[in-house]
């Protein structure tokens, strides 16, 4: 079931094409992914490490004394994670995938960090962007439709 998939950033500058083995993708609830991406946890897909081929390298930080991460220094997308002694394999965010509807979560990982209500969502009310006056609008006002 291997295959290749593309990503990048929000802004283009950095763009990847990766050979993706699994449709399994995880959770990660720990803090230092919390605050690295700013959601109550953060969504991610391990690739081998050789699978990941960079268009434009991207920026990388040094996130705790274990690990490190990719991401665009001009829009601000995290781009995954890695361990500074690497196993040869790395984690790709879930996000920056193009299209990243093939993948299905199989496991929540620091859990320790995990908050309950935010798992279970079905019954919240759902807002569509293109139905949001105050997105549409905006997006009408810059002559482009919602994306």
């Amino acid at each position: 079931m291997t295959r290749t998939m593309t990503g990048g950033c929000q802004c283009g500058r950095i763009r990847y094409a990766a050979r993706v083995d699994s449709d399994e993708a995880y959770l990660c609830h720990c803090r230092m992914c919390q605050r690295a991406t700013g959601g109550f946890a953060a969504a991610f897909v391990e690739v081998p490490t050789s699978a990941v081929v960079w268009e434009h390298e991207p920026d990388w930080y040094q996130s705790s004394p274990i690990a490190r991460r990719p991401f665009c220094s001009v829009c601000g997308t995290p781009l995954g994670f890695d361990f500074i002694e690497s196993n040869g394999r790395m984690d790709l965010t879930f996000g920056s995938f193009d299209d990243p509807s093939g993948f299905r979560p199989v496991v929540h990982a620091g859990s320790e960090g995990l908050h309950e209500a935010w798992l279970d969502t079905k019954n919240l009310p759902r807002q569509y962007s293109a139905a949001t006056e105050s997105v549409a609008s905006r997006w009408k006002a810059a002559g482009l439709e919602v994306p």
